[in-house]
């Protein structure tokens, strides 16, 4: 019985103290939590400050071209698409660096990984956007 409470204290010690939070105040935590991320990607990584770039001059050009609304949220979406995987990359760059800065293949793996997959939604849009412009 001993041993049961001691690993549930010890689980509970390592969880997020955020894991607790419900309803609105989860949803307000969570929006912080979010602005911070936007804020620290748009401070710290060069490509997420590009591609917010293009997102600013694609997402309107999407708006004014002619298009049907599935193609104009195509449109949107691919590159709002690049956004949320470099996201998802930097923060993968970040965890890599944090457990160690030393070169490793699998942290070599992972970063090769990530950058494939932005690499990958960059191609996307133009793709999608000439299917929806000229498809």
């Amino acid at each position: 019985m001993n041993e049961e409470k001691e690993t549930e204290r010890s689980r509970v010690a390592t969880e997020s103290p955020h894991k607790g939070k419900t309803g609105l105040a989860r949803v307000w935590s969570a929006w912080f939590h979010s602005l911070d991320g936007l804020r620290a990607a748009f401070r710290h990584e060069d490509a997420f400050r590009q591609e917010v770039l293009l997102a600013a001059i694609l997402i309107p050009a999407a708006f004014l071209l002619h298009s049907a609304g599935a193609g104009r949220a195509l449109m949107v979406g691919s590159v709002l698409l690049v956004l949320v995987v470099e996201l998802l990359n930097s923060a993968v760059e970040a965890a890599v660096d944090r457990a160690s800065v030393e070169s490793h293949p699998l942290a070599k793996r992972a970063k090769d990984i990530g950058s494939a997959a932005v690499f990958l939604s960059l191609i996307n849009v133009p793709v999608v956007w000439a299917l929806v412009l000229f498809g």
